[in-house]
């Protein structure tokens, strides 16, 4: 072992005891021999490097090996000549704002492989490392310079990993150097509260958090108490008397919600990435500052860590988190849904070592289920050291089971976001509306994204990598499953260096949640050039999503068509298409079938059958061409993947369409649910939509105006669950138009008495029918329940 190495290993062990409780840390460093902001940078270095690991045991090899070719091959790669213009030939500063902060990266890279216990590199790349800094301090990033292109670069890439370096470094840089860096990160992050180039924006959300950090990190290294306060006064966001704290639930705009609905950008769902940074940032904050003089106290603390359960668990399945709140991340090519899963994964196993019971343990166990289960992509093979350490405890813990996928329906009205879990499969559902937009781009990235936000389904099963293989570069983008299109060509965005929004104009979306185990769900999709309206439902039962739309017309004279199915086969797929028990080799269409079925993914009942194609193609695409970013572009490879699809064909015509899907069923199930449905659409019409389950026995309606539906009359828009469970009956409704104060709804029910109510509903009568008066004024679209005995 080269004998840099065992200097660094001496720096790690030096923690102080005390203040490391809360991390899980041990500290050989005496007392007397450090003041507490070594402590504090001896404690970050330890959370990056795993501390006091064993670097001889196997389950680290991989990682070890992985760590130190990457930072050998940036070394041997690095420029040192007198006369450079940048410290690799892949990164000319001269090019882009942003190759300025990759370097950084890049240096933090070699930095953390020196700390490292257990790596090899041929040589302590000490020197190269301080006199690559210099340069960068000098040539790219101090306080003369102006801030250019992306803002981000300069405010939070750039100084995180500047400021990572210093921390893993620090025995290799002189006062000098520090100082010099550190007036750098004061000129592009002096407060952690404000954008630096807009003065007058307060930062919100995960934005608050990393400069949160950055700011705690830069008084660490410049043993400032001032800072490491101010870093976690951001935090509760004391300056503005907490009108911007990640630890108050929001009730506009960027951060989380009570329902768990986690918003960044002002009206974008986001928790799979920038969730994910709020986070994890979050709980290195509390890890770091744990037991110290500048520990995070904030009394509302639970606002975060009830999000775990709230806001990201519900997105996660098997390991992975979905794609429908990762906005333009599922444009990377470093990303993915099981990346960002295990990004989340590691988020919570972090903040499980620093936070008391009963979070603790219930952290562990999420993190057990979701490791566990994830069959597709490892959670160790790709994590870092100290990851694969608190993945190892919890693993190796017999005392900790893993937390089950139970069944349950959530239903997110502040985002637009449907999570429908039952045995085996998952069903998720992307709206937008006026308060949510359909999609982000921008920075050169998710030039494709035209339809995720259009009621776009995700349906999770045995195939973890339906979403992950190169799904996005190659798919139809403008037939996505589960929307309702124009035919009509659409283009890429452009490749400017901000990123922007696309509105929706609908108000009514959302449902109703009945009893977190079913519910309704609808959208009124008027399209993004108002040239297609369609109102669409989805009824979530215990085994199918019964899915209508009607009064669909288009203007622009191009046909319309609902996409049922586009299913990714992989690169060679050879999934069975059977129509009306006919297996079907090709392409083809049909008139009003009855059924089809998808060999390992499901069935598709047409109760009023309608004009159907199926397509089986090959599809190749680059993520180059949905994703230019300067830090995030994607490869020029190109990737053929194999896909079925099942379009409703509407024409120029005003349409309807009804199919039922049966995740999971067999053929023959599918044909005898052909013949009897157990469900029955009562009404699909352009003023309502409704069905009635045998199985469930439920009524499930979306009034889009005041109507009625076997025998439930609303008084306005609305959506409405009534269900009956031995011997009560449970009425669930909501407003998703956000438009009445107060909604009357009479339900045809003879009830014997009022077993429960919330209080935004008063009981008007309750004998041989129900009439509720429910004010849903000011409820944004939550769910309001009643329960009544049976006669």
């Amino acid at each position: 072992m080269p004998p840099f190495v065992s200097r660094r290993l001496l720096l790690q062990a030096g923690l102080a005891t005390g203040a490391l409780a809360a991390s899980g840390l041990h500290s050989t460093r005496p007392a007397a021999a450090a003041d507490e902001f070594d402590v504090l940078r001896d404690r970050w270095a330890a959370l990056n490097t795993g501390g006091a690991f064993d670097p001889t045991e196997p389950v680290y090899a991989d990682a070890l090996t992985k760590l130190t070719a990457q930072a050998q091959d940036l070394v041997d790669n690095l420029i040192i000549d007198a006369g450079r213009t940048a410290l690799w030939p892949d990164l000319p500063l001269s090019s882009s704002s942003g190759n300025f902060s990759i370097s950084y990266t890049r240096l933090k890279t070699i930095a953390l492989a020196r700390a490292t216990p257990g790596t090899t590199l041929t040589a302590d790349p000490a020197d190269r490392l301080a006199s690559a800094l210099d340069f960068l301090n000098q040539r790219a990033y101090n306080e003369t310079l102006p801030e250019t292109g992306n803002w981000w670069f300069w405010e939070i890439g750039a100084p995180r990993a500047l400021l990572d370096t210093c921390i893993l470094a620090y025995d290799a840089l002189s006062p000098d150097q520090l100082t010099s860096y550190l007036r750098a990160v004061d000129r592009f992050v002096p407060d952690p509260n404000r954008r630096t180039n807009s003065p007058n924006l307060r930062e919100t959300g995960a934005n608050r958090v990393d400069k949160a950090l950055i700011v705690a990190l830069r008084g660490i290294v410049g043993k400032s108490a001032d800072k490491i306060a101010a870093a976690r006064d951001a935090l509760s966001d004391v300056a503005e008397a907490g009108k911007n704290s990640v630890f108050t639930y929001v009730t506009s705009g960027d951060g989380f919600y009570r329902d768990g609905s986690f918003v960044q950008h002002g009206n974008l769902a986001y928790v799979g990435t920038y969730g994910n940074v709020a986070l994890g940032g979050v709980a290195n904050l509390f890890s770091l500052l744990g037991g110290s003089t500048w520990q995070i106290a904030d009394p509302n603390r639970a606002v975060i860590l009830d999000a775990v359960e709230a806001s990201f668990a519900p997105f996660i399945v098997n390991g992975l988190m979905m794609d429908c709140v990762s906005g333009r991340a599922i444009s990377r090519e470093r990303a993915g849904d099981h990346r960002n899963g295990h990004g989340s994964t590691s988020s919570v196993l972090l903040l499980a070592s620093g936070v008391a019971e009963p979070y603790a343990s219930r952290y562990k166990a999420l993190a057990k289920g979701w490791i566990t289960r994830d069959r597709l992509a490892d959670y160790v093979t790709g994590a870092s050291i100290p990851e694969i350490s608190r993945a190892k405890a919890v693993l190796d813990d017999t005392s900790t089971a893993p937390a089950p996928a139970a069944p349950a329906h959530f239903q997110f009205h502040n985002q637009d976001r449907v999570v429908h879990r039952r045995s085996g499969w998952t069903f998720a559902i992307a709206m937008s509306s006026k308060r949510m937009a359909r999609y982000e781009w921008g920075n050169g990235e998710n030039l494709r994204g035209w339809y995720v936000g259009d009621g776009m389904t995700y349906l999770y099963n045995d195939d973890h990598a339906q979403f992950y293989d190169a799904y996005w570069p190659t798919v139809d983008a403008q037939r996505l499953p589960g929307t309702t299109v124009s035919t009509k060509p659409r283009q890429p965005h452009g490749t400017g260096g901000g990123t922007g929004t696309i509105a929706a104009y609908a108000e009514w979306v959302g449902g109703a949640s009945y009893c977190d185990t079913a519910g309704a769900v609808g959208m009124h999709l008027i399209n993004h050039d108002k040239t297609l309206q369609a109102r669409k439902s989805w009824f979530c039962l215990s085994d199918s999503i019964v899915a209508l739309g009607a009064g669909i017309a288009g203007t622009d004279g191009f046909p319309v068509e609902t996409v049922v199915e586009n299913r990714n086969l992989h690169a060679d797929g050879t999934a069975a298409l059977v129509v009306d028990g006919v297996t079907q080799p090709g392409n083809g269409s049909y008139d009003d079938p009855r059924w089809a079925h998808l060999e390992g993914v499901g069935g598709y009942v047409f109760p009023r059958g309608g004009s159907l194609r199926a397509t089986r193609e090959d599809r190749t695409g680059s993520w180059r061409e949905i994703n230019t970013g300067n830090d995030t572009g994607g490869s020029t490879t190109p990737y053929t993947r194999r896909y079925v699809s099942l379009v409703v064909e509407h024409g120029t015509d005003v349409g309807e369409y009804a199919y039922i899907l049966l995740p999971g069923a067999s053929r023959w199930r599918t044909a005898a649910r052909a013949a009897d449905p157990g469900v029955t659409v009562l009404a699909n019409t352009a003023d309502v939509q409704a069905v009635r389950s045998g199985r469930d026995r439920l009524t499930l309606a979306n009034f889009w105006t005041a109507g009625s539906a076997d025998g439930i009359i609303a008084s306005g828009p609305a959506s409405v669950v009534v269900g009956t469970e031995g011997r009560t009956i449970t009425v669930a409704v909501s407003d998703p138009s956000r438009t009445v104060q107060t909604l009357r709804l009479i339900v045809d029910n003879r009830v014997a008495r009022v077993l429960s109510a919330d209080d935004t509903v008063t009981v008007v009568a309750a004998g041989k029918q129900i009439v509720l008066d429910i004010a849903v004024g000011g409820s944004r679209g939550a769910t309001h329940t009643a329960t009544f005995s049976r006669p």
